[in-house]
């Protein structure tokens, strides 16, 4: 894990790791990731999985989904802050609106941000930046999704 001092990561330097059931939304996530420039980034059907991989390969990133069989994205996140090795690993929780009474659980299991579903790209991109120091440099600004340039998207909670 880089030092506050360190300068941040390049987002193609940075390994991304995308957890959810719902192949379509990993494939969303995923491209929505390549255009703000991270190309490292795979995948994982259920936190099973996902735990599997981490313990496998270091990465920068985890967007995990709440609700997923057999291990949600709440017990995998309890799993990696329990975990001596993993506990760093940066952190953001997705769900939908109808089930964002869960954030607080995950705030207090140690998730770094989390999203709503569905959300804009440039969500994504201000929390990557938030949680992890880095983000695209290049990519245009993007409007929020209720259009004011500049106003916090009030799909995203960052803790």
């Amino acid at each position: 894990m880089p030092s506050r001092s360190d300068p941040p990561p390049s987002p193609s330097a940075l390994p991304v790791l995308v957890v959810d059931d719902v192949a379509l939304i990993v494939e969303l996530v995923r491209a929505v990731l390549g255009q703000l420039g991270f190309r490292d980034v795979d995948a994982a059907a259920d936190g099973t999985v996902a735990l599997v991989r981490m313990r496998e390969r270091r990465y920068g990133l985890v967007i995990a989904d709440w609700n997923m069989l057999p291990m949600t994205g709440y017990e995998l996140l309890r799993r990696v802050r329990a975990d001596p090795d993993l506990r760093r690993t940066p952190f953001v929780m997705m769900t939908t609106q109808e089930q964002a009474e869960c954030f607080p659980a995950a705030r207090r299991a140690g998730v770094n941000a989390c999203l709503v579903k569905p959300f804009m790209p440039a969500a994504l991109r201000e929390t990557i930046r938030a949680v992890c120091g880095t983000g695209p440099t290049d990519v245009a600004p993007v409007l929020p999704a209720h259009g004011t340039a500049g106003a916090p998207d009030p799909r995203v909670v960052r803790l």
